[in-house]
């Protein structure tokens, strides 16, 4: 407690540690979900070399798109992980200097990333949570929305199309899909445009023996 009965200001040094903490918490939670998401992975291939046997081409593209899904959340999460990193060492960095600097100093390069890490869904919740806590501790700055390039979305839904068919001719072994290689890997997908859609009757009968597959 400190004069005329205010609290004593927190030391800087104690908020950057706790920070930290949960910082790396966020970093062993996404490791469990890349173990999750790759043991998923594992069953979709299966169901796709079953419908490769039987010849079910419409299914295993369906199930190839999985593959890709599952791939690109596990680069996300590879990549946020890289950045959690980044972001403690450049706390440390902030904690060396606060005797020059008289305490934090807010980092346009934490702030970034943060704000990149509050659109991964995994950890969107809790990365908001954090983000407004360095705000509050002047660590960062008040967070502005970043822009995304639509031609960077164009790109990776072209590198998808690639990938379905690369993960086609890994998985049934040259059976189907083609064995082109990327040279940059998915960072994310959306679902391609295919020819006039599907019918009813045609779109049950595929939701139908995808169960079939994994029942």
């Amino acid at each position: 407690m400190g004069l005329f009965g205010q609290s004593k200001p927190k030391d800087p040094r104690e908020t950057v540690r706790e920070m930290k903490k949960k910082l790396r918490s966020e970093s062993r939670s996404m490791d469990r979900s890349i173990n999750n998401i790759k043991r998923e992975e594992m069953k979709v291939k299966k169901s796709l070399q079953e419908a490769a046997k039987k010849g079910d081409k419409d299914v295993c593209k369906i199930l190839a798109k999985e593959i890709v899904n599952s791939r690109r959340s596990v680069s996300k999460l590879h990549e946020s992980k890289a950045q959690i990193n980044s972001i403690c060492m450049q706390m440390d960095t902030q904690v060396s200097m606060i005797k020059m600097a008289g305490g934090l100093k807010s980092s346009a390069d934490v702030m970034k990333m943060m704000n990149r890490l509050t659109k991964v869904d995994e950890i969107s919740h809790s990365m908001m949570e954090l983000q407004k806590e360095m705000t509050k501790a002047g660590i960062i700055e008040e967070m502005m929305e970043e822009t995304m390039a639509m031609s960077e979305d164009e790109e990776m839904e072209e590198d998808a199309e690639k990938e379905v068919e690369k993960i086609l001719f890994e998985v049934t072994k040259g059976q189907l899909g083609t064995g082109e290689a990327l040279t940059t890997p998915i960072v994310g997908t959306e679902e391609e445009a295919g020819p006039a859609e599907a019918s009813s009757d045609e779109e049950d009968a595929l939701k139908s023996r995808l169960a079939a597959l994994r029942s």
